[in-house]
């Protein structure tokens, strides 16, 4: 996939997967699935450095897990058997707090920190202010995800995570910053926690696709996170997250069947040792 498939996407009502990922194994896992978009989120501050939001993201945190992430991609295509079985999937990588509102000349040095990790494409939260940034970016050959709604980073801002565009002039504004991103060169835009009647008629008036989180079913595509969608996450489970599997059950059962055989001397056995 790259980015020209996404409105091809939306004329044909082909529906956009996209999941967060953040580590070399589970973007091998991820690579070889149907999965369409992998999106390397800053939200790695939470779910892998154990912080309470995503502001203590950093360019080098980012740096990090998005080539982490790239190679992955890369080594599975690689290990294809032929070209028509090679993995294509897209690559995006979140400019972290604040990394993209400085000068001009620092903005542009961080989408390319992470564009050189392998990604092939940046995104960044909000419209207000960022739309000659954008445009720059476009121009200059980086192509740009957008996201409005709750946007994480402005978690202060917003009072909390809370569910945006419930009030009349709250849904204007959403639907104004979803066009304006659009006209500054997006290729497409995450809504996430907006109602969804509201993610309905942002989606029908863009000629760019949507792509929700908890916007219910009307976008043009979805994206979870890793640990919510395997069922990792045990402590953190909001309406709009669907686990396909009891992730971290299955990983429990698994350690604690481990150490029941180092205990009793049941691993390793001669088959694991060597003569």
């Amino acid at each position: 996939m790259n980015v020209l498939d996404f409105k091809k996407r939306k004329k044909s009502g082909q529906k956009i997967s996209m999941v967060t990922v953040y580590d070399y194994t589970s973007a091998c896992i991820a690579a070889r699935t149907d999965i369409d978009v992998l999106l390397v989120g800053d939200s790695a501050a939470m779910t892998m450095h154990g912080f309470a939001s995503t502001l203590p993201a950093t360019i080098e945190m980012m740096e990090l897990h998005s080539a982490s992430v790239a190679r992955a991609v890369q080594a599975q295509s690689a290990s294809s058997l032929n070209d028509a079985q090679k993995t294509k999937k897209f690559v995006v990588a979140d400019l972290p707090f604040l990394s993209y509102r400085k000068d001009l000349r620092a903005n542009v040095e961080a989408a390319e920190r992470l564009m050189r990790t392998g990604a092939h494409a940046v995104k960044l939260e909000g419209a207000v202010g960022n739309e000659d940034f954008i445009r720059h970016l476009v121009e200059s050959g980086v192509p740009v995800m957008g996201h409005i709604g709750l946007t994480p980073q402005s978690v202060h801002q917003l009072g909390g995570f809370r569910v945006q565009g419930r009030e009349v002039s709250d849904a204007e504004r959403l639907l104004a910053a979803a066009r304006s991103l659009e006209e500054a060169g997006a290729f497409s835009i995450v809504l996430e926690c907006v109602p969804s009647a509201l993610a309905r008629q942002i989606t029908q008036n863009l000629s760019i696709p949507t792509i929700g989180i908890g916007a219910g079913p009307d976008t043009d595509g979805q994206v979870l996170v890793w640990q919510d969608l395997l069922g990792l996450n045990t402590e953190f489970r909001p309406r709009f997250v669907r686990s396909y599997c009891a992730g971290a059950e299955i990983f429990t059962q698994a350690l604690n069947s481990y150490a029941r055989d180092v205990s009793s001397g049941a691993f390793p056995s001669l088959k694991e040792s060597y003569e």
